[in-house]
């Protein structure tokens, strides 16, 4: 049996009745020690696909397997107590059908704790989401660009242009009347966003959207400076803390091989008494 949500955590109906007040903050969280340090922070901690990409690797989030998603869901179970906890339901595990769906989400919140799960897709998944949701389990909807279609897409390209912004805004308005809690903007213009915000009775999270969203995730590795395999123009980097890291196992390697690594201060004498051993690598 997985770790539960701690008494204090929020909960889905207390983020959706925060439309239109205070901004919710999200990010993403892909480990205990991550999900540690954005818990105080943070309305709602997503465990994002874009873990294949930011830890495994991958060239998109279209490899990343459910198994994959309940190995880190459970990581970052472990290491938040107050923020809502949201797990990214994988491509290829939802959009058979709408039973597939729930069979799949029903697993992942039991073996990982989530409070809710995450669907991409507007009117075409609004069938899913309220089955899913009528069952007990809480969903956020995401639309715009949905990493999971990149190649439907053709790349990660600004969607709802012209004629597709009212696309946009009808796949949000099925998602919010189809039942989902809330709903991710990603990569949409700015006044479509806010557009979006005003019609619909659910919050809005941006992501590349509009400040007028009524919260905003990013991918914490990109707000951090972790990760730089691309940094995209809606990335605010509020540390550079891959450069600092680097800068720090340089120095690490330069001591190894001058020698001045381990010093005395590191090393065990033969003290009377004393125990030898430490941390294992």
């Amino acid at each position: 049996m997985s770790a539960t949500a701690g008494s204090n955590a929020l909960t889905a109906p207390a983020i959706a009745a925060r439309k239109g007040k205070t901004p919710l903050v999200c990010l993403t969280a892909y480990t205990t020690p991550g999900a540690k340090l954005v818990d105080e922070h943070c309305d709602v901690v997503l465990v994002g696909d874009s873990v294949g990409m930011v830890l495994h690797g991958m060239s998109s989030t279209v490899g990343v397997t459910l198994e994959m998603m309940i190995l880190h869901g459970k990581a970052v179970r472990r290491g938040l107590h107050s923020a809502l906890m949201v797990v990214d339901m994988p491509f290829g595990s939802y959009e058979e059908s709408p039973a597939q769906a729930f069979r799949n989400a029903a697993l992942v919140m039991a073996e990982t704790g989530a409070a809710a799960v995450k669907l991409e897709g507007g009117e075409s998944v609004a069938e899913t989401i309220r089955f899913v949701t009528a069952r007990g389990i809480p969903v956020i909807g995401h639309v715009g660009l949905t990493p999971q279609a990149v190649n439907a897409f053709g790349g990660y390209h600004l969607q709802g242009q012209g004629e597709d912004a009212e696309q946009i805004l009808r796949d949000a308005t099925a998602v919010a009347e189809a039942g989902a809690f809330a709903v991710v903007l990603e990569k949409i213009p700015e006044a479509l966003a806010r557009l979006i915000t005003q019609e619909i009775a659910i919050p809005t999270i941006g992501i590349g959207a509009s400040p007028a969203c009524d919260g905003q995730i990013l991918v914490v590795d990109d707000m951090l400076g972790l990760f730089g395999a691309f940094r995209p123009r809606f990335v605010k980097r509020y540390a550079e803390l891959g450069k600092g890291a680097d800068a720090a196992i340089a120095a690490y390697a330069k001591d190894v091989r001058e020698r001045r690594f381990p010093a005395a201060d590191h090393v065990f004498g033969d003290e009377p008494g004393t125990v030898t051993g430490g941390e294992c690598t």
